[in-house]
This record gives C-alpha cells, sequence and structure tokens, in this order.
C-alpha cells in the first residue's frame, strides 16, 4: 500500500514531529505545494479568485492516515491525492495547510483557506457551518488489542470501559451517543478520551492507556496493516454509522462547490478516483455514481 514500509510507532513519532514543528492547532499550520502542474483539458473553470492564484488551498488535518498523513515532511494519503486531482481537473495546483481538526471548520469560515479535505463527515450539524461536495462514503469500526484482553465484542460490551477518539470529530459524537444509550439502559457509559491527534489516539491503545479506539473503517485497516501484532478489528459489527465524507467550502461559495462537484464527478467518470482508493485499500469507500 505504500512505498516505504514503517512501524506504526515510528508513524506516531514522525507525524508527531512534522505537526510539532508545523506547530498546528489552533492557529499555526503548514503549507505543502504540490508539485504537479495544473491542466485545463478538463474544461471546469476554477473562480477567479483560485484562477488567479493558480492554486487551490485545502485545510487538513495531515494526523489521520491513510487519508492524510506525513511521509517525513511530504503530506500523501487519499485526500492529498483527491485534492491534488480535483485541482489539476480545475486548471490549477493544489496546497494543503496542516490544520488541527478541532479548529478546521473556524479557520476555513476566516478564510486561511478555500476548502477542507481532511476526512470530514457531512453531518446535518456542520452543514450549518459549510457546505460539502461529497465524494467517499466511510463507516467506523472499533479497534482492540490484539486478543480481545478487555472482551470488547460490540457497542454494549464497552460499558463501563474506555475508548480513545480524535478531538472535534464525528467519531466522538457518535460514541457519546452511545454511552448515553447504555447510561438510560441502567448500564455504565463508556468513557470517551479524546486526543488532539488521531495518532495519540490509536497510540493510546496500543500502550494500554485506554481500552479502544474508534476510527472510520479506512483507518483503522491503516493501523492494522502497520501494527497486526498489537491491534485487531472488533467484529460486531465491523463497520457502524456509515456517513458521506465531503469537501467542506464556505455556503457562500456557490461557483467554487460547482466546480468541486464538477471534478469530483471526473474523477469517478475517468477511473480516477477508483485508481486513488484502490492505491489506499479504500475501494469499499467509493459512492456509487
Amino acid at each position: 500500500m505504500l512505498a516505504r514500509k514503517r512501524t506504526l510507532a515510528a508513524l506516531f513519532v514522525i507525524s508527531a514531529a512534522a505537526i510539532a514543528a508545523a506547530g498546528c492547532g489552533g492557529g499555526g499550520s503548514k503549507s505543502s505545494d504540490t508539485s504537479t502542474q495544473p491542466t485545463t483539458s478538463s474544461g471546469i473553470t476554477a473562480p477567479s479568485n483560485i484562477k488567479s492564484a493558480g492554486k487551490i488551498v485545502f485545510c487538513s488535518d495531515i494526523t489521520y492516515p491513510p487519508e492524510e498523513y506525513y511521509q517525513g515532511t511530504k503530506p500523501v494519503g487519499s485526500d492529498i491525492d483527491i485534492g491534488t486531482d480535483v485541482a489539476k481537473k480545475m486548471g490549477v495546483t493544489a496546497q494543503f495547510d496542516n490544520t488541527g481538526f478541532d479548529a478546521i471548520i473556524a479557520a476555513l469560515l476566516a478564510k486561511k483557506c478555500d476548502a477542507i479535505i481532511s476526512g470530514m463527515n457531512d453531518t446535518a450539524e456542520r452543514r450549518k457551518q459549510v457546505a460539502f461536495v461529497d465524494y467517499i462514503n466511510v463507516g467506523q469500526s472499533f479497534m482492540i488489542q490484539k486478543g480481545n484482553p478487555k472482551n470488547i465484542s460490540d457497542i454494549a460490551s464497552l460499558a463501563g470501559k474506555s475508548a480513545s477518539v480524535e478531538v472535534g470529530t464525528t467519531n466522538k459524537d457518535f460514541l457519546d451517543q452511545q454511552s448515553q444509550k447504555l447510561k438510560s439502559q441502567g448500564k455504565a457509559g463508556i468513557k470517551v478520551v479524546t486526543f488532539p491527534k488521531d495518532t495519540d489516539a490509536a497510540n493510546a491503545l496500543k500502550t494500554g492507556r485506554v481500552d479502544s479506539y474508534f476510527g472510520d473503517s479506512p483507518v483503522v485497516a491503516y493501523y492494522l496493516s502497520k501494527d497486526p501484532s498489537s491491534f485487531e478489528v472488533a467484529k460486531k459489527p465491523e463497520v457502524v454509522n456509515p456517513i458521506p465524507v465531503g469537501i467542506a467550502i464556505r455556503k457562500d461559495e456557490t461557483e467554487l462547490k460547482a466546480a468541486l462537484q464538477k471534478a469530483v464527478d471526473a474523477l469517478y467518470a475517468d477511473g480516477t478516483m477508483k485508481k486513488i482508493l484502490a492505491r489506499w485499500d479504500m475501494s469499499a469507500a467509493a459512492m456509487k455514481k
């Protein structure tokens, strides 16, 4: 799946070091331009401000493999590839600004970027603030320690146990809801433990600080592929709560929304999206077009 294999622990170190250097989370960011030159063969016209700049700037929390993460100082992942090819369809290049997920919508609304591509679920709550162009459909999974020492088989078995998630995510919202359901049934709730970076949330499970980790299914699959001796996936069910994932934009950016929709449709039509998702073992996330 990756050009270079490395352990999950090494990934955590690299991600943390890169993000620390970037100073992200809250205010700081790190910009990364793609090297691919723009093309106008698709006939899709970018809004004038993006066209004149020659680039579209994406806010992205680059701590969420395989969707976005660092190899050294280079951002890679399915979202990076998709954002790059979306930009190409619009005749511009893509720039990815590393932005903490809990502040990413605020950064977009403050016009620190043109759009968000960061494994962001398209939810009714978020649509109160931003508009979406959906490009994949992703469920979530529970990751547990190898051998299942805590006997976690399903959501009900998490009563009185802990689960780690990245802060500001729909994953946290879902666990909070499930915890309330358990409490309403007279059971103990789930202790939801949040982390600013998803890699830290997964590492908390590896080091035994939590009983489980909850994240997007492709992300869980990635962690499992990198460290199969430490992790496995809970089986009942393997995938829960499927939600569309979209590129987020400001609500008044109707021209940009139309261009992005055409670009995403073109990536599906010419097979590019299929190739990208296959490259990152995410073929099951493809939308039906």
